[in-house]
């Protein structure tokens, strides 16, 4: 695996020195809007309370964070004053509305914005979320695969990282069924692997994984450790976990086995602030939670990932003939082409 000079200083922002991603998410909207909109009694959210939220959030959590993903509804406009150019910065590009059929889930981009305008701004990835099953209806994962592969290719136009996210869920008949932003109950561990080896294809142009624990959190275990590593085989280059709603113990253990595996990292939300957000609208309370208990926690995971994550460069894609950077020449200027695709 080859980095072009764009992608690889994007790699170098969004981690730490020893290139270990530290990095926080505030990029959700349903998980934040909804117990807003419930405590108001209001249908949505009011703009300014969930941009304040997230306002705090990267006050109080940016210095332990070598990255930031930030939304362009809330976060980014709300926080362009305060946000530390010496932190990485990853902007999401897909909509949370999502479009659910009977047969699966499929995924679009937030309208009026796009690889372009992420990349004219400054940021230093494009994330995107695709909801994904192997089962799914023929035609959703078509879509879902042409949808990724798009992105993929503006990406590689515009010389920026392509950080994707893949989740699993249930379907409209399942008994399990939540359109909510968390952890598949009962999902299938070869319903994760499957989908991690359609899209470390090439064809993709994935360069950091976003993944969750194949198995449920609640349930994880040393044994688990396998199926960890096979994660670890089938994406085929650096990833970081996510954390789903998982509850800060849990997710310890998630990392714990993920590191072990060769994951390079997390890039982590609710389990950080989750419990900030059950104090609305207490802003003073929610404030000395993110200050105290949630930086703390944050912390604590970046001490374990910088302790036993593996280096972004040291993945084995980088290694053994996959040159990281292949421009270390005279002719640099004739290499680096205007349209990377």
């Amino acid at each position: 695996m080859q980095l072009t000079p764009g992608k690889f200083l994007g790699m170098k922002r969004l981690s730490d020195k020893k290139g270990i991603f530290l990095m926080t998410a505030v990029d959700q909207r349903p998980p934040i809007k909804r117990p807003i909109a419930n405590f108001l009694k209001k249908s949505e959210a009011p703009w300014k309370e969930v941009a304040n939220f997230k306002k705090i959030l990267i006050d109080n959590l940016q210095e332990e964070s070598s990255a930031l993903l930030l939304d362009p509804h809330y976060a980014l406009p709300i926080s362009m004053d305060i946000l530390n150019p010496r932190k990485g910065l990853i902007v999401t590009l897909e909509d949370s509305i999502f479009e659910e059929r009977t047969g699966g889930r499929i995924s679009n981009s937030i309208d009026n914005w796009s690889v372009s305008k992420i990349k004219r701004m400054g940021a230093d990835a494009v994330k995107v979320l695709a909801w994904y099953r192997p089962d799914a209806d023929k035609k959703i994962i078509e879509a879902q695969k042409d949808y990724v592969k798009k992105i993929g290719e503006e990406c590689a136009k515009y010389d920026i990282l392509f950080l994707f996210e893949l989740l699993v869920y249930p379907f409209l008949k399942d008994n399990n069924h939540t359109n909510e932003y968390l952890e598949m109950k009962n999902k299938k561990t070869d319903h994760v692997l499957q989908s991690i080896q359609e899209f470390s294809k090439k064809e993709y142009g994935v360069d950091v994984f976003k993944l969750e624990s194949p198995v449920n959190a609640k349930n994880i275990c040393d044994d688990d450790l396998k199926s960890f590593i096979e994660m670890d085989r089938l994406a085929g280059r650096p990833w970081v976990m996510l954390s789903a709603g998982a509850g800060k113990e849990e997710f310890k253990k998630v990392l714990a086995l993920s590191f072990e595996a060769g994951c390079s990292g997390f890039l982590a939300g609710r389990a950080i602030w989750l419990e900030a957000l059950s104090k609305y609208p207490d802003w003073k309370a929610i404030n000395s939670i993110l200050k105290n208990s949630s930086a703390s926690y944050l912390s604590e995971i970046a001490d374990l990932a910088k302790k036993q994550a593996l280096p972004w460069h040291k993945n084995q894609c980088f290694l053994n003939g996959g040159n990281l950077f292949p421009f270390r020449t005279s002719d640099f200027r004739n290499l680096y082409k205007e349209n990377n695709v």
